[in-house]
């Protein structure tokens, strides 16, 4: 289930808001310039799908998105565990990297086909953490300080729209928060 969280910057002590309607997701969202859809999970993914079988899988709804936003380049990842200390390492890497705030000159459009993830967004004084699960589309604007955070055991499947062909380019911010808030992990043990 998607889950949007609202508290101050200075940290979690304070909820603001805790909601799982996507009607009021979306709202919210909205205010900050922040795009939130859902889409039709499409079955029967790999457990470790190429990103070609990804893009195949979603063509119509990408070639949409392509067509209205005027993304150039589209990829697909995906964090699937392993046994293997080759895969802890990637993964502990990839955590420490999207889990500081930072910025991008390019908005930031990510589709969860499989698995969840959370994006924190700092807007003003307050910061946005949203649950993405499965279906679930957000689109950062570009500029706006923000998160990621995939949890201790990365499991997911998700697509990337850029504006610039480079692909995911980030601008780390200075004493980033990020730390006082807790990660996925902690924010799915709290759910019923």
């Amino acid at each position: 289930m998607t889950l949007l969280t609202v508290w101050p910057e200075q940290g979690p002590d304070a909820v603001l808001l805790r909601t799982e309607d996507p009607t009021e997701i979306r709202r919210v969202l909205a205010e900050l310039g922040v795009r939130f859809d859902r889409w039709e999970v499409v079955p029967g993914l790999p457990e470790e799908p190429t990103s070609a079988q990804v893009l195949a899988a979603y063509r119509d709804q990408i070639e949409e998105v392509i067509s209205t936003e005027g993304y150039v380049h589209v990829d697909a990842m995906h964090m699937t565990p392993t046994d293997t200390p080759d895969w802890r390492r990637r993964a502990e890497e990839a955590r420490a990297r999207f889990r500081s705030e930072h910025t991008h000159d390019d908005d930031e459009d990510r589709f969860f086909a499989r698995g969840s993830g959370v994006f924190y967004l700092h807007v003003g004084h307050r910061v946005h953490a949203v649950l993405c699960e499965a279906g679930d589309l957000l689109s950062v604007p570009a500029n706006t300080t923000h998160w990621f955070d995939m949890g201790t055991t990365p499991d997911y499947v998700s697509i990337r729209f850029f504006h610039d062909e480079q692909g995911w380019v980030g601008d780390f911010v200075p004493n980033s928060i990020a730390d006082r808030f807790p990660g996925l992990d902690e924010i799915r043990a709290t759910l019923g």
